[in-house]
């Protein structure tokens, strides 16, 4: 059921050697701190030196993960990944890891972004007679790993690498190793860190290895190979950066848990920083700044500090409805965000309210939540968004939706006011945005400018594999 209207999270991986260790119960502690990151299916594959076994399935990871399902996935390296779909559908035929036998051992590999020519990739394989299953173009990494040239896995990595273009944040598993791989414009966030125990680990978040308790953490760099084995790291760089970097604003914005560091940065430092950023561009006269939770709190907080305007809870927030895979019946969905948020009435009612949010994508969300304040009694609802309008949909691994969809597209900021029901609506300029990130380019903004950092296909959608599939 998707009551948000957030752009949907990408995906979370990690990756551990850790060497007379509980190394599938450290991987699902992991993967617990990166549940956020996608709430689709989630699995984890692990070898003991010898052979390797894989648990997968939709759902969440408590869900998916039970003692009995990791009593018997023992060894010293792990790899694991929890999934929302951007490149083929949620079925349980596209939860990854995917793992295959090859000439050189089994592999398995889970993937965080999207490969902008995974089509051709995709044809390439089947007219050499390669059978794919999936839907996903991580089958397709996968498959090119299995029939790649090198006489060892760094050397097919590196070798597979250049052939892809988009966004890749990799962990790869084999009998006796663990790699860490990432994209050359280093689309998406990958870090790794060293374990207590003297193993190391890599993850999607800094936050979900400071939960297995890793220390000297720091950022793989786009376009390397990290191996962790022999407690040792191996570093190659593969392929050379870009230049410029297209780091995700997004993980600044939305996706990266608060406690997370991005880029060097503290990802909830940023969103304070956007916060005060959208005060000094936007101010109103107001009474009480209220977020909506829970990634618009630090912003919040920051607006309120700028403007001397008290910060307040407005809206408590069910953490669970939106992650249930138990349909509502018709007259709870006609409730909405009503099942998702509750208004705290005397917080608001009789006040000028500023609401808070990151983002607004297809529009379904913000005139639900003024609606609510209106009917606890708000007396002004002003809107405040702390990124510029979405106008472009995302094609490196976050679903935004398509042209038709992106609210931002198809209305003016003021008619898009007048249909959410505010008083005033204002978005944060893209000047403003990278002043509170602290930098003035490297990142990827496409969905707010149109402007690329590669040839994307503007017609690909994320089921575009689905109909191939017999």
């Amino acid at each position: 059921m998707q009551i948000d209207d957030r752009p949907q999270e990408e995906c979370g991986v990690i990756g551990i050697f850790a060497p007379n260790e509980d190394v599938a119960r450290m991987a699902f502690f992991g993967l617990f701190a990166l549940q956020h990151r996608g709430q689709e299916a989630a699995g984890l594959a692990v070898s003991d030196g010898r052979s390797m076994r894989l648990h997968k399935d939709t759902g969440l990871v408590a869900q998916v993960f039970t003692p009995e399902h990791l009593a018997p996935m023992r060894g010293d390296y792990a790899i694991g990944h929890t999934r929302y779909s951007t490149t083929g559908s949620s079925s349980a035929r596209n939860a990854q890891p995917f793992m295959i036998e090859t000439l050189y051992g089994p592999v398995a590999v889970a993937h965080n972004g999207n490969l902008v020519n995974s089509a051709e990739l995709r044809q390439e394989l089947l007219r050499r007679g390669v059978g794919l299953q999936a839907s996903s173009d991580s089958e397709v990494i996968t498959m090119m790993l299995a029939g790649a040239e090198g006489a060892t896995w760094m050397e097919r990595i590196r070798t597979s690498m250049a052939k892809w273009r988009g966004a890749f944040s990799l962990v790869i598993l084999t009998l006796t190793g663990v790699f860490a791989v990432r994209d050359p414009w280093g689309f998406r966030p990958l870090s790794v860190g060293i374990l207590p125990s003297g193993g190391h680990a890599c993850a999607s978040e800094t936050g979900a290895l400071r939960t297995i308790g890793c220390q000297a953490i720091r950022e793989v760099q786009p376009g390397e190979i990290i191996s962790l084995s022999n407690n040792a790291l191996t570093v190659q760089q593969a392929l050379a950066p870009q230049k410029p970097l297209a780091r995700c604003t997004f993980e600044h914005i939305y996706f990266s848990r608060p406690d997370s560091v991005w880029d060097g940065r503290s990802v909830h430092q940023v969103r304070q920083r956007l916060g005060i950023e959208l005060a000094h561009e936007n101010g109103v006269a107001a009474d009480v700044v209220v977020p909506v939770p829970d990634s618009s709190i630090p912003a919040a907080i920051g607006y309120a500090q700028a403007e001397a305007i008290p910060y307040n809870d407005g809206f408590i927030k069910n953490r669970y409805i939106g992650r249930t895979f138990i349909e509502p019946t018709d007259t709870l969905r006609r409730q909405g965000v009503a099942l998702k948020f509750n208004v705290v009435t005397e917080n608001v009612k009789g006040k000028r309210v500023v609401m808070i949010d990151d983002s607004i994508v297809r529009g379904n969300t913000t005139g639900p939540l003024v609606k609510l304040l209106r009917e606890a009694g708000a007396r002004e609802v002003h809107v405040r968004i702390t990124c510029p309008p979405i106008t472009h949909p995302c094609f490196m691994g976050v679903d935004m939706g398509t042209y038709d969809e992106l609210i931002a597209h198809r209305l003016h900021v003021d008619e898009i006011c007048e249909l959410v029901g505010a008083d005033s609506l204002r978005y944060l300029s893209l000047e403003g945005m990278m002043r509170a990130i602290g930098r003035s380019d490297g990142y990827c903004n496409a969905c707010f400018t149109g402007k690329y950092p590669l040839e994307v296909n503007l017609g690909s959608v994320k089921t575009g594999f689905e109909k191939v599939i017999v």
